[in-house]
């Protein structure tokens, strides 16, 4: 049996952990949150009172963890240290690209197989299995690690090299920012003339303006009936996460000399929308700001 070591069980480490334990692997849990702990013992997996204490004897390590310094830390002093060198170990935070390298680096120089390995699909997928992986490794690693993420995914597709994971999630998310706020802006401007929402929704879904954030993902109550809109914008992916992935885009974009006005715009607009409270909803609800309503009148 795989003994898998899972650190990190968030709103989408949770979720993760439980879909190793119920492809029947062997699931050692670790996170500081006990009542996350009580959580993913209730889904199978067994709990770890340490991060050394998880990986002693994994197979496969998995991190899921908030940003680019905690992930430099847990490896440094908890998982290189002392997990066997066997041990395929997997990052599936989503952190900056210079951070991953580096934690890769020297995952390599202590004779360990390492792969960022960020995600995309948010809570529910992560509920489902069902998340899409873009992977940065050594190309001969990508078979293992495609086995060992396999529970958790829907499609897994290596991006290049270390560091490639972290590229493409950011880019990808800078798109769907932007594209999401430009979604919401039609919405809002159909309402202010006179055009219902469902049936905007209906005309521009079978036009050039289809796309994901308005068909799979609509801002607008109604026309999709899994998206968060219908849920008072709770759950899905939060506001604050999509700041942290545009701020991550655009630190990116400085270093590397890249022009993004439109994600440095997105960016600016998400921080707006944070700060007058919609952190904890979903990304989409930026579509209310937009309409001149406040987070909460849903």
């Amino acid at each position: 049996m795989t003994r898998v070591a899972f650190i990190g069980l968030g709103n989408m480490g949770g979720g993760m952990a439980a879909n190793q334990a119920k492809a029947g692997r062997e699931v050692l849990a670790f996170d500081l949150s006990a009542a996350a702990l009580d959580k993913a013992a209730g889904a199978g997996c067994a709990k770890a009172g340490s991060v050394a204490e998880a990986v002693k004897t994994a197979d496969v390590v998995i991190t899921m963890l908030p940003a680019g310094p905690h992930v430099r830390s847990v490896y440094a002093e908890q998982i290189l240290p002392n997990a066997p060198k066997t041990a395929l170990l997997i990052d599936s935070s989503t952190i900056d690209v210079e951070s991953a390298r580096a934690v890769a680096a020297q995952a390599k120089a202590a004779g360990f197989r390492f792969a960022d390995a960020p995600v995309s699909g948010g809570t529910a997928a992560a509920d489902a299995g069902t998340l899409a992986f873009m992977v940065g490794c050594d190309e001969a690693d990508f078979a293992a690690v495609e086995d060992a993420i396999q529970p958790m995914s829907r499609i897994t597709i290596r991006a290049g090299d270390h560091g490639a994971g972290q590229a493409a999630k950011i880019c990808n998310n800078m798109v769907l920012g932007i594209s999401m706020i430009g979604v919401c802006e039609a919405f809002a401007l159909a309402e202010k003339l006179g055009l219902e929402g469902e049936r905007f929704f209906e005309i521009a879904s079978k036009s050039s303006g289809q796309c994901w954030s308005l068909t799979s993902y609509c801002p607008w109550p109604g026309p999709v009936p899994a998206a968060p809109s219908n849920r008072d914008y709770e759950g899905g992916f939060a506001t604050a996460m999509m700041l942290k992935d545009l701020k991550l885009a655009q630190e990116a974009a400085a270093k590397a000399g890249a022009a993004t006005p439109l994600g440095a715009s997105a960016e600016g607009l998400y921080a707006l929308f944070d700060r007058l409270g919609g952190g904890p909803k979903d990304f989409s609800a930026i579509l209310e700001m937009l309409r001149g309503r406040s987070v909460q009148s849903g």
